[in-house]
């Protein structure tokens, strides 16, 4: 290949900057439309053109939103990002009128050109269609197969993966965070497609890995111009500066590997008639079960959906909120010692926790919702948009048709207000008198989404969360980690910035609590365990 001369790829590069610089003024133009009376929310000031495209911070966007919502006295805040309009909602009686009081025109998802048509998003996951009859047929499924009451028929594979995490972390695993990303992804991969993963290294939890890992960095306002000006997507891939068509085009083959794979695998599984009750073969197989009557057919294509749905919404989510419970125990191991003598005096020492036992321990419970409200899983959460009909009104401000509206999770959950001293874990703020504290807001109204975008795997997601937790408390101690001069390694506590926020790797100690412990644990293995 013959190098580029210094003066063309100056030029072109020139070229590329003014071309796209003419292209955000055209759509700007073509997309003008009456404006009313009423002001927009305040914000940042805008600059021509552009808007606020290089003030949407790519670090911690929620504690920034945030301080804007304190700067500018209000509870919505407005952004250009070249021509799109995006709302934040930091208060959660803002979130409230809008999602739920105005649900039927607040429950639509943005265009999203990356990640939607370019990744193929909007094609494979219910989750980011838009509300109308084609996604309540998903969701419907979904909720059938997985709200509270259907969602106990899987309670016996929920307590094995919380049992075969403990055996990782005896096995002298050196890093938490792969274990538990392993026993999630292994669990979902069961109760959805009814496969059992390899030990290490298993090639389905690696592609959704990548997949997510993507899907976190196009999720993010502004990090690709094709979102607020969506006839670039028509730029072919070699042309300067189109490096997000190369990107979208390895992520979609990722994508397609994450729906096909594992799919394919079930069905074979359920022709050999190896399967066991997953999502998939109670929806494709009938009669597998005997003729119970909730299984019934479904298009494929559907149920590929549903099953994509179900690792997204769980995969790294388990890793971030079992992540900050470590980090948690770690910075505050009075909340572990409160706890595990919960544990000891309804459990008794020795013995491994049941579901039956969860009402009896409400402590441990107040400290699986405080994980939800001190790290937020999703700070941000999945944008809604208005729909494009027409311009909306909130409080005295307009809300342009077509906005992205998003609720800023993180900023509900540090409010000052509802939760004194916000930034320090304090399980006691939900538990009072011996009992869960019924007057503070519970974590759980907005961890999982918002009115008509409630994530219906959300009551499986808490039981994986709360066996999980009880399990490694009753079992085990989490302490710092030494170095070779027994000093004591202090973690970082720092996370990355995406749409799910994972804990940086850290060092600690995990070990069992006593001799006959280690044993109740060994003993948890089955000829094929799960996780």
């Amino acid at each position: 290949m013959m190098p580029v001369d210094p003066s063309t790829a100056s030029s072109l590069f020139t070229w590329s900057l003014a071309t796209t610089l003419a292209v955000i003024i055209l759509y700007r133009i073509s997309t003008r439309r009456d404006r009313s009376r009423l002001p927009l929310p305040p914000g940042p000031k805008k600059l021509p053109v552009i808007g606020n495209l290089f003030d949407i911070p790519s670090d911690r966007p929620w504690e920034t939103y945030a301080k804007w919502s304190s700067e500018f006295d209000s509870d919505i805040i407005h952004l250009d990002a070249g021509g799109t309009s995006i709302i934040i909602l930091n208060s959660m009686e803002a979130v409230k009128d809008l999602f739920e009081k105005r649900g039927t025109i607040y429950s639509d998802r943005p265009r999203a050109v990356m990640l939607n048509e370019l990744m193929g998003w909007g094609e494979m996951s219910f989750a980011m269609m838009n509300h109308g009859a084609r996604w309540r047929s998903h969701r419907k499924m979904f909720h059938e197969t997985f709200e509270i009451g259907a969602a106990k028929q899987f309670h016996s594979q929920v307590r094995a993966s919380a049992h075969g995490l403990l055996r990782r972390i005896l096995s002298a695993s050196r890093d938490i965070l792969v274990d538990i990303r392993y026993t999630a992804g292994a669990l979902i991969l069961k109760i959805t497609y009814g496969i059992d993963v390899l030990p290490r290294d298993d090639p389905y939890i690696k592609t959704a890995e990548e997949a997510m890992h993507a899907f976190g960095i196009a999720f993010v306002p502004g990090t690709f111009l094709v979102d607020s000006i969506p006839v670039l997507r028509y730029i072919p891939s070699w042309f300067p500066g189109a490096d997000f068509q190369r990107k979208a085009k390895h992520w979609r083959k990722v994508n397609q590997d994450l729906a096909e794979r594992p799919f394919t695998e079930a069905k074979r599984k359920i022709a050999a008639g190896t399967v066991s009750p997953s999502f998939i073969s109670l929806n494709l197989s009938p009669d597998q079960d005997g003729g119970n009557s909730k299984a019934r057919e479904a298009p494929e294509s559907e149920l590929k959906n549903i099953a994509v749905t179900a690792y997204a919404a769980g995969a790294d989510t388990t890793v971030a909120i079992l992540g900050t419970f470590i980090l948690a125990m770690l910075k505050y191991p009075e909340a572990q010692k409160k706890a595990q003598a919960e544990i000891d005096s309804v459990v008794g020492f020795g013995n491994l926790p049941h579901f039956e036992d969860k009402e009896a321990l409400p402590y441990t419970g107040a400290l699986v919702r405080e994980l939800l409200r001190w790290k937020p899983v999703t700070p941000i959460a999945l944008p809604h948009s208005l729909t494009n009909n027409a311009d909306d009104e909130y409080k005295g401000h307009r809300i342009p048709a077509g906005s992205i509206v998003l609720a800023n999770i993180w900023s509900l959950m540090h409010d000052p207000e509802m939760y004194e001293d916000p930034r320090s874990f304090k399980p006691e703020r939900f538990f009072c008198d011996g009992k869960l504290n019924t007057e503070m807001r519970d974590p759980e109204l907005v961890s999982f989404g918002i009115g008509r975008r409630t994530c219906a795997a959300r009551n499986l997601a808490l039981s994986f969360l709360w066996m999980t937790v009880a399990s490694i408390l009753a079992t085990m101690d989490i302490k710092k980690a030494v170095d070779a001069e027994g000093r004591e390694i202090e973690p970082t506590y720092e996370y990355s910035s995406f749409l799910v926020p994972l804990p940086h790797p850290f060092e600690c100690s995990i070990t069992p609590r006593s001799k006959h412990l280690e044993q109740v644990v060994n003993a948890t293995a089955p000829s094929s365990s799960v996780g």
